[in-house]
């Protein structure tokens, strides 16, 4: 099975990390970058543990989670045009 999902999840996370740095450290944006830092690694460590699912239905709920993730990711960056304050 191809590593190329693991991958650009892992990467992902990474990129989201990174932007974490840029935001602004008020106590609001100190809430998106916690959720976000969660969220956007939680995905991939998901999917990686879906991997090793002890069934196809394991797998297929991992899966899941590893995609609600990402989705909760979604939202901050989606509205991150818009500044807080």
């Amino acid at each position: 099975m191809s590593n190329e999902l693991n991958e650009r999840l892992f990467n992902f996370a990474i990129k989201c990390l990174k932007l974490i740095r840029t935001l602004p450290d008020t106590t609001e944006y100190r809430v998106i970058k916690y959720q976000l830092a969660k969220s956007s690694t939680s995905s991939g460590a998901n999917y990686e543990e879906s991997q090793a699912g002890s069934s196809k239905s394991d797998f297929n709920n991992k899966v899941r989670i590893s995609l609600r993730e990402m989705r909760e990711s979604n939202y901050p960056l989606t509205s991150s045009t818009r500044r807080v304050g």
